[in-house]
């Protein structure tokens, strides 16, 4: 080691490099925790432009604004209540909220207050289809980002999911027959349903399952498979000379018979006895 030197690169990279399990780690947390909260955050947003934009909401929002109607709440506030509510009725089915769970209940009334307080409505159908186009791909797009984060579902996908467990029916059919009965009950509540919410409902599957793929987070042991350590050791050693190459094996030398002596009355090489030279 002494009289070698190394760049200073050489060091620092491949040192922070080696405790990189733990920072992979940290970093996969990180990510799926920002995924989590973005989405939520997002989803709300989503939901306070489908307001603005006045050609219907998606189903539990036509709900949500019914209530608010009502009870002279606002809808975001409506929106955590019913999410709570909700909540409740994992409790039979014997459902294990996650952090993803609670945090959906709070995190997308409190986003869609806020994003109705700043964006004001919108008049006329050049404004309205394209923010009711906005909306919907901006769900989409929440959706994919807090589903991946893999935190639990949300109280209401609980609730679904749930009910397919207990009733054994399929999950398209238990969430058709959610809807419908949310969507039923929004509208005689004087929620609003048009033409959003047809849109909202032919689009969200193919968008919800297109940035699913695009948001995956891939597992912590894919990630280290993915970038492989290299030993502190490796680099402060310096290589060994390569050794020389091996020489050829030589064929081995067959041993020559000594050669007999004639006192012995043996022949000497290559003569042969006289009885072998003359026939008797």
């Amino acid at each position: 080691m002494v009289g070698v030197h190394f760049p200073a690169t050489e060091w620092h990279e491949p040192v922070h490099y080696h405790h990189s399990g733990g920072t992979l780690l940290s970093g996969h947390l990180i990510r799926r925790l920002s995924q989590l909260y973005v989405g939520l955050a997002l989803y709300g947003i989503s939901a306070g432009l489908l307001v603005r934009a006045g050609l219907g909401l998606e189903p539990w929002g036509v709900l949500n604004q019914g209530l608010a109607r009502h009870t002279g709440l606002s809808i975001g506030t409506v929106s955590i209540v019913v999410g709570a509510a909700v909540l409740l009725l994992w409790i039979p089915l014997r459902q294990r909220p996650g952090l993803g769970t609670v945090s959906n209940v709070f995190a997308i009334g409190i986003c869609m207050d806020a994003t109705i307080a700043m964006v004001p409505d919108a008049h006329g159908l050049l404004a309205q289809v394209p923010l009711t186009v906005v909306a919907i791909v901006l769900n989409g797009v929440a959706t994919g980002l807090y589903i991946t984060a893999r935190f639990g579902p949300g109280p209401r996908d609980g609730l679904m999911t749930g009910l397919h467990r207990v009733t054994g029916r399929s999950i398209r059919l238990v969430r058709t027959s959610l809807e419908v009965v949310v969507v039923a009950t929004g509208f005689l509540l004087g929620g609003s349903l048009g033409a959003g919410t047809v849109l909202y409902a032919l689009a969200i599957g193919p968008l919800a399952q297109f940035f699913l793929r695009v948001f995956a987070i891939p597992e912590p042991a894919a990630v280290a498979e993915a970038a492989v350590p290299l030993a502190p050791a490796a680099i402060l050693e310096p290589s060994a000379p390569p050794e020389p190459p091996m020489q050829p094996m030589q064929p081995k030398q067959p041993k020559q018979p000594e050669p007999h002596s004639p006192a012995n009355g043996a022949s000497t090489p290559g003569a042969s006895p006289a009885h072998a030279i003359l026939p008797r």
